[in-house]
């Protein structure tokens, strides 16, 4: 039976009918009953430019004739638990218990399984927030199809009839039939013009705590990831590429190698160098025998100290303004006195605990491809381009994702594996060592600020001037997302977004990108912003001799999500009670991706600058918490991973080289060092924000000002570590 395509009509409890959105079903063969529905959320369509009318669906839905529900996952899951609350929102609406849930990859197609940006990738804490109605919708219109099925084999009133554990049920008769047995016939129907959601007080799965659907495969080891993978006749490639940002290899002398045991080949490349062996060990082994010599070019000089010279004399040029409430800089020049500070945001890896890798097999005229990516159309095609092949001629098996934090959004292990694989017979597995990983990661560029304050008589800004300087993430990945005046909006977020009531505030960035490849890191802009804003509103509050907690109630009357989740982390936290000598207490508040996070830090700082943080209080207020336990985790797991930055991380470039390679010098939180961590979800009937991101931002905000709390110093960078400490007390 033909695919057919419905524009929906109208309803009471869902968006107007608009190119943002349409419905789709079809009599698969063998009967099946597939639907899909994309409907973009207004809040997320606002600054974004791309023309949206071609998009088909995020998600498809095909209820079988054995009752089974399979849902094409156009989301990855790399620990975020995706995989646990999009099915939700489809059993919640299709009236199916959540265990008939079956998930599949979605196969690269952007048009088919694109957002409604026109990519198909998942980051941003975009999931939830993009997802939450389209998948309800999808749910509810199949259940509606399946109960006028029902009801017109019975001939009897639809509004007679209702639908539960997969079945629909006639109320007066008690008669039952299976959805599998409605398939073919619901497929044949036209779809609703008014789709009828549940209202929140009949939700059943939504709102409750739900166990991860995917746990039990990852404890016992069923769960593949792309590291995981492994072919028949399949080898294994290590690789060495240029140490030097830039750089390109030279030569390489690789007979002492291509003698040893288990190698099979060496593969050159434009700037790296690859040992093709029968497994890991001899890989790595071959690599380590190589004399390799590179042309380390422009950039063999290159220091962290240039990167930061870099940024903070960018701050001296013009940049893109993106927020001008009233006019900032006419009160700051006129103001009898202005405070002034300059902040620097250090250079982080990734480093997720599954390093890269990726296996490719490379066949006359096609080729298959078995990774774990964030952005699977973008690796099939990228792949495709370097083997010369059409990308529908490239096949893209798509697995879990063992870490990704924006890293696996970013494309150069896969055409790295490719450009390998086309010069080797039969699959080649492509694993980075972790200092390959650490070491060549695309990573947290360096950024420079200046915040300019003008205060009343009160002490609270009657103005303020943020204006900042780094690389532009979205110019280089996504350049069609820029508004029309040239704003990175990512770059801006928890700037433009910041939501005190200052009556003069400017926000003003200034795109400066350096010879490091850098992209996003998850808290994307807000993880600089937000703790450099955060830390100087602390710095006010102190100055005007206020209490930083009511210094900041008293400036969010116009937001009172915020002022409810800063006061109940501070009762939490126990806030206003003493604390003895080298001990702190730090507060900091997020507002980012439709959600509010408030967190206090409890810390000790040694007299020889050593910090260690006892308890972290976190409250949230992101919307309707579809799964609280999913929830609670992405928070404890985004507090642990702000921690590890916070204390340790740092990538310095000497010579043109990272300095840092392993666990050993890019340090993560140990679990030993890990606080007590309380967090507390606000019910809330608000439409859900992004819960991936904010917790990381907004800790790093209440922990630089925990510091500032336990020592009378304040820091203007990150890491914290004990000769910062001691260079901030001797200052």
């Amino acid at each position: 039976m033909a695919i057919r395509h419905f524009i929906t009509g109208a309803a009471e409890d869902t968006p107007s009918p608009s190119r943002r959105g349409f419905l789709k079903a079809a009599g698969a063969a063998g009967g099946a009953l597939m639907v899909g529905f994309w409907a973009l959320p207004e809040s997320i369509a606002a600054g974004i430019n791309p023309a949206v009318d071609s998009y088909v669906a995020s998600a498809f839905i095909t209820i079988g004739a054995d009752d089974s529900v399979t849902l094409t996952m156009a989301k990855v899951e790399m620990g975020q638990g995706a995989y646990t609350v999009l099915p939700m929102l489809i059993a919640e609406e299709l009236e199916v218990d959540l265990d008939r849930v079956i998930l599949r990859h979605a196969p690269p197609d952007a048009k088919v399984y694109g957002l409604p940006f026109g990519d198909q990738f998942t980051g941003g804490s975009l999931t939830i927030r993009t997802l939450w109605e389209p998948m309800r919708q999808t749910g509810a219109a199949a259940r509606m199809v399946l109960i006028q099925a029902a009801a017109n084999d019975w001939k009897v009133d639809v509004a007679e009839c209702y639908a539960e554990h997969g079945a629909v049920i006639h109320r007066p008769s008690g008669r039952s039939v299976r959805y599998g047995q409605l398939v073919t016939a619901a497929a044949a129907l036209p779809v609703p013009q008014k789709i009828v959601l549940k209202p929140a007080d009949q939700f059943k799965l939504v709102g409750t705590p739900v166990k991860r659907l995917d746990a039990k495969d990852k404890v016992n080891g069923v769960a593949q990831f792309g590291i995981d993978v492994h072919l028949p006749g399949m080898l294994v490639a290590s690789v060495a590429a240029s140490p030097v940002f830039g750089g390109k290899l030279k030569s390489v002398d690789d007979r002492k190698t291509r003698k040893m045991h288990g190698v099979r080949q060496v593969v050159r490349l434009d700037n790296a160098v690859a040992v093709v062996a029968d497994n890991t060990w001899y890989a790595r082994k071959g690599v380590e025998a190589l004399k390799v010599v590179w042309d380390e070019g422009a950039n063999a000089n290159l220091s962290t100290a240039d990167l930061r010279a870099l940024m903070t004399a960018a701050l001296k040029k013009p940049g893109v303004v993106a927020r001008n409430d009233g006019d900032a800089l006419k009160v700051l020049a006129s103001a009898g006195q202005t405070i002034e500070r300059t902040y620097i945001n250090p250079m982080l890896a990734h480093a997720p605990m599954e390093p890269l890798n990726c296996v490719v097999h490379v066949g006359p005229d096609s080729a298959e491809i078995w990774v774990g990516t964030q952005a699977p159309a973008r690796a099939r095609d990228a792949a495709a381009k370097v083997l010369g092949m059409a990308p529908e001629k490239v096949t893209l098996h798509n697995h879990l994702i063992g870490g990704g934090f924006g890293r696996r959004l970013e494309v150069d292990y896969v055409e790295q594996a490719a450009a390998i694989g086309r010069q080797v017979k039969g699959p080649v597995k492509v694993v980075w060592t972790r200092e390959e990983d650490i070491q060549h990661d695309v990573f947290r560029g360096v950024y420079a600020h200046t915040v300019s304050a003008s205060v009343n008589a009160e002490g609270f800004p009657v103005a303020l001037y943020h204006k900042f300087a780094g690389p532009s993430n979205l110019a280089r990945w996504a350049p069609g997302w820029m508004t029309k005046e040239g704003v990175d909006v990512d770059a801006v977020d928890g700037s433009i977004n910041f939501p005190y009531s200052i009556p003069n505030m400017r926000s003003e960035f200034r795109t400066e990108d350096g010879p490091v490849p850098t992209g996003f890191w998850r808290g994307v802009g807000p993880t600089r912003n937000v703790p450099t804003l955060e830390s100087f509103i602390d710095e006010l509050a102190y100055k005007a001799g206020k209490d930083p907690l009511a210094y900041r109630l008293a400036m969010l009357d116009k937001h009172p999500r915020a002022r409810h989740v800063l006061q109940r982390a501070a009762e939490l936290a126990g806030w206003g009670t003493p604390l003895p000598k080298g001990q702190g207490r730090g507060i900091g508040l997020l507002y980012a991706w439709d959600t509010y996070v408030a967190q206090v830090v409890d810390l000790t700082v040694s007299d020889s600058g050593e910090i260690s943080v006892q308890r972290v209080a976190c409250v949230t207020d992101c919307g309707i918490a579809v799964n609280p336990d999913t929830v609670v985790a992405q928070l404890q797991g985004g507090i642990n991973f702000a921690l590890t930055a916070g204390l340790y991380s740092n990538i310095t470039i000497k010579n043109g080289r990272a300095e840092q390679s392993n666990f050993h010098d890019y340090r993560l939180l140990r679990i030993n060092e890990a606080p007590a961590i309380v967090v507390e979800v606000v019910k809330s009937g608000e439409s859900p924000g992004g819960i991936g991101e904010p917790s990381v931002a907004s800790l790093l905000a209440a922990f630089l000002n925990a510091i500032h709390a336990a020592t009378g110093k304040r820091l203007y960078e990150l890491p914290a570590t004990p000769e910062l400490i001691q260079q901030s007390r001797a200052a």
